[in-house]
């Protein structure tokens, strides 16, 4: 049995309403402002499924967390504001308004089901990429796959197809800006099963508890 449940994203920006709709126009999802400046995007069901929080630190390396979409063609994300950073046979690499890298794959007309995957890169070797897909495979269920490309899928409540492990050489050197949310019942089995407490709920008047898996990379379990 699964130790939490996927719960969604978490992107920081500089600025949630100019991520906000470039968001919403490549996910599909209905954008809603915050008081304070931050957003969130609303599912058709109604359900929240990323969240856009304001920081003041700007983004400074490449993001090691990614959001691939899919869309009909890489001009709906050009339309929407983002720059062409790499084009591939299958894929091509984007930055969003606010310089975050992402990866937009043309599907053609008719093709409606937007979100596709998380990339997170890891180190590159691949015992490591299967290592970091298996635990968090024990963290939020699914099924590991290695056909090449080490992935995550079937997700329980989880509307991204897999999550990719994709090795790199380089090594992460500074906060994720992109990071995924759980829900849990059990603190101390994530802790058990190897993921490491980084802010405590309560601390500064937070509702949740940051956490790190055994790569480094930033969670937040919420146990309410």
């Amino acid at each position: 049995m699964a130790l939490a449940t996927y719960k969604d994203l978490c992107i920081d920006v500089s600025d949630a309403g100019v991520s906000g709709e470039y968001w919403s126009t490549m996910l599909g999802w209905q954008l809603e402002m915050h008081d304070d400046g931050d957003a969130h995007l609303r599912d058709d069901a109604g359900r929240t499924q990323v969240w856009l929080n304001v920081v003041p630190e700007p983004k400074s390396v490449k993001n090691r967390l990614h959001i691939d979409v899919n869309a009909e063609s890489v001009q709906r994300a050009i339309d929407a504001g983002a720059q062409v950073f790499q084009e591939l046979p299958r894929w091509t690499t984007m930055l969003d308004p606010d310089g975050q890298e992402h990866c937009v794959f043309p599907r053609g007309q008719g093709f409606d089901k937007r979100p596709y995957e998380l990339v997170w890169d890891c180190a590159d070797d691949a015992r490591a990429s299967r290592d970091i897909a298996s635990w968090w495979c024990e963290v939020v269920g699914g099924a590991v796959t290695d056909d090449g490309d080490v992935a995550l899928q079937d997700i329980p409540a989880c509307p991204w197809d897999y999550f990719v492990f994709d090795g790199v050489p380089e090594p992460k050197t500074t906060k994720n800006r992109v990071h995924v949310d759980v829900t849990t019942d059990d603190l101390d089995a994530l802790v058990a099963h190897g993921a490491t407490v980084l802010r405590a709920k309560g601390d500064g008047g937070i509702g949740w508890t940051v956490m790190a898996d055994p790569a480094g990379n930033e969670f937040c379990a919420f146990t309410d």
